[in-house]
């Protein structure tokens, strides 16, 4: 702004005194015109033409001396603007120098943390591989603590069933002791009886013979008796023929002593019969205390069976001391036993909760440090973000310190032409615009240096945060390692066991994945099936047409097949004969009298022709297209794709460190818009790329 001041204040003092040089001049002038009025006219155009030449020496002497003030200012300013500029140049060299180092020292920041988010990451697999044995762990603790819980369940009903057995059994043996007893002093009441009935029984045998005897008797006098009677009768009849006879008078009183005897002994057998049937009721009621007393016999020696089968059971109890080991001889121990196992189970049932108390502490602790764990990653993948950012903002600011360093390298050239060929009218005003933009683009980066500055440490504090956290979690999970292997004294599970079910599930997981490939294998076989033509004959019934398209176009593509094939033959037949240069068929000269022209052919051959050419034009435009979207691309985006061999891609940077650093990628057999058909090759730029 002061030079341009400068500038029209030299103008102004310029326009002044040739102002001042007119007015003289015009003055003079009058006065020469009015005292030489009377000369001649060639002294005034002499005079005019001095004067003239005056005013001309006069104004390129003002003019040389403006311009050399002109030349002055300029040297001034150019030095001036030469001075700022080379303080600008240092300035932002070292402005670069420091972003350099920054940037350098950022780099290094961001290695380390890359460093320690790998070591961080690698931590938290540990941790999560930690977690995985501790949930197997758990697992399978939980599974010993169901099966336990079964045995114990069942060791419980078996308890409860072993004490209502055994009180079933207590009382059963006191019944059967009572009524051992009982039996025994039945059985001596019978005994007893026994012998009385056997006595009886012996005394009524003797008496039944004598019965028998009696009976005997009593039929030889029921026989006498009758006999008597019919005597009698015949007596009686004598009687009234004796009556009639007196003379048996004499024989009357003996027959009455008989006839009282005979009564008697009729009377005797009376009672005989009676004391008969008393004797059969009583061998009745013996025989029926007989049936009763084998009866008793039978019981008792089932009972005998029962008692020695319970003696046996007794034994068998007396012996579970030596088959099972345990001192069980009566049911008192037994009793004692059943309450030391109410009371294992007592314990294993407190040990069984604590440990599920245990386990689900574990399981909380676990969720935390999942969920803690997914903060974490979540944070991670924040700072990741955060670093590539950074990154990015870094390459951005390498990338404007390249544009400066260009841009200042420019304009030291600008400024060393604008010395040697620009005029000295243009110099300035560009210049000071330049330097307004060299200023405003150094205030630019200054602002986005500090910016970045203020951004990473922003990102520092809380790595800051993050390693503290990180610590945290270290400290937690030794914690929960500590819990955990405590845990896993306590479970005391036996690692064969895990691996032995660790092996099935392998064994599973690979027979699931062979499954896997085999259903894929068989579903691609049945679309390639299905895609041949193939069909279900038990879902899928076709229906032949009479008039099929498809079987029309066939028999169309048939007889077309077999019209060419005739006309290649006979064309075949025709170039032997023009070869040979005898007689042409006649056949053969209606098929060649069907041929094109000779014109026709020639027509045919420049529309080949002509469309050979445009498809080549089209391949160069094409071609030049191309090249042209490869370079708008590579401006554009700063990659550049090239095929190196078939199916082989290289990509490749602009701003890549090194000429040699590319990527390649290898197209598979797929589709290229998928994402499974590239595979990426290891190059030397692979293994600067961050995991």
């Amino acid at each position: 702004m002061e030079d341009l001041g400068e500038n029209t204040t030299v103008l102004s003092t310029l326009r002044s005194l040739n102002n001042f040089i007119s007015q003289r001049v015009e003055g003079g002038s009058g006065l020469d015109i009015s005292t030489s009025a009377p000369g001649s006219l060639q002294m005034q155009y002499q005079q005019s033409m001095q004067l003239e030449e005056r005013a001309e020496q006069i104004r390129s002497k003002s003019h040389l001396i403006q311009v050399e003030r002109e030349k002055m200012q300029m040297e001034l300013s150019h030095k001036r603007a030469r001075v700022e500029l080379e303080r600008a140049a240092s300035t932002s060299a070292r402005n670069y120098e420091r972003e350099v180092d920054r940037n350098q020292e950022l780099l290094t920041r961001i290695r380390q943390l890359q460093e320690r988010e790998a070591g961080a990451e690698e931590k938290m697999q540990e941790q999560l591989e930690r977690n995985r044995q501790c949930q197997q762990n758990l697992d399978a603790a939980s599974k010993r603590l169901r099966e336990k819980e079964d045995s114990l369940a069942q060791a419980g009903e078996t308890i409860s069933a072993l004490k209502g057995r055994i009180s079933e059994l207590q009382w059963s043996v006191m019944d059967q002791e009572m009524r051992v007893k009982r039996l025994e002093s039945e059985k001596q009441e019978l005994q007893e009886q026994l012998d009385l009935q056997h006595k009886k029984w012996q005394e009524a045998n003797q008496k039944i013979q004598e019965l028998q005897a009696s009976q005997e008797a009593r039929a030889d006098h029921e026989q006498q008796i009758k006999d008597l009677e019919q005597k009698l009768s015949l007596q009686e009849q004598d009687a009234a023929i004796v009556k009639n006879m007196k003379s048996e008078l004499v024989r009357l009183p003996r027959l009455e002593r008989e006839l009282k005897q005979l009564r008697e002994e009729s009377m005797h057998l009376r009672e005989m019969r009676e004391t008969n049937g008393l004797l059969q009721e009583e061998l009745e009621g013996l025989q029926r205390k007989l049936g009763r007393q084998e009866k008793m016999q039978e019981t008792l020696v089932g009972l005998e069976l029962e008692n020695e089968r319970l003696l046996a059971k007794l034994q068998s109890w007396e012996r579970l001391d030596q088959t099972t080991g345990l001192s069980i001889r009566t049911p008192e121990d037994l009793s004692r036993f059943v309450v030391e196992l109410q009371q294992r189970e007592l314990a294993l049932k407190d040990k069984n909760s604590a440990v599920t108390s245990s386990a689900r502490g574990l399981e909380k602790a676990r969720q935390q440090l999942q969920e803690e764990l997914r903060q974490v990653s979540g944070q991670l993948l924040e700072e990741r973000k955060k670093r590539e950012t950074h990154e990015a903002l870094a390459r951005r600011l390498q990338k404007r310190v390249l544009l400066l360093t260009k841009e200042r390298d420019g304009m030291r050239a600008i400024l060393g032409s604008y010395d040697s060929e620009l005029t000295s009218a243009e110099y300035s005003p560009q210049l000071t615009r330049r330097m307004r933009e060299a200023e405003d683009m150094v205030q630019k980066v200054h602002s986005h240096s500090a910016e970045m500055e203020a951004q990473l440490s922003q990102a520092l504090e809380e790595l800051g945060g993050q390693k503290q956290r990180a610590d945290m979690l270290e400290m937690e999970l030794k914690m929960l390692k500590s819990q955990s292997s405590s845990a896993e004294q306590s479970f005391l599970f036996s690692r064969e066991e895990v691996d032995t079910l660790r092996l099935k599930v392998e064994e599973l997981e690979g027979e699931r994945r062979r499954l896997e490939e085999e259903k894929r294998m068989l579903e691609a076989q049945l679309e390639r099936r299905v895609l041949q033509g193939d069909y279900d004959q038990s879902r899928t019934k076709v229906l032949h047409m009479s008039l099929n398209p498809a079987s029309v176009a066939r028999q169309r593509l048939r007889e077309d097949h077999s019209q060419l094939q005739a006309e290649c033959e006979r064309l075949r037949g025709l170039l032997r004969a023009m070869e040979r240069g005898g007689t042409v068929p006649t056949d053969l000269e209606a098929a060649a009298a069907s041929l094109p022209s000779s014109k026709e052919v020639a027509e045919l051959k420049k529309q080949v022709e002509s469309a050979e050419l445009k498809n080549q034009r089209l391949k160069e435009v094409f071609q030049t297209k191309i090249q042209e979207f490869r370079k708008a691309c590579y401006t554009l985006t700063g990659y550049q794709i090239d095929i190196t061999t078939e199916n082989q891609y290289r990509l490749t940077s602009l701003y890549a460190e090194h000429p040699g650093d590319c990527l390649i990628f290898k197209g598979g057999g797929g589709p290229m818009w998928t994402s499974s058909s590239w595979k990426p090759r290891v190059t030397t730029a692979c293994s600067s790329l961050p995991q």
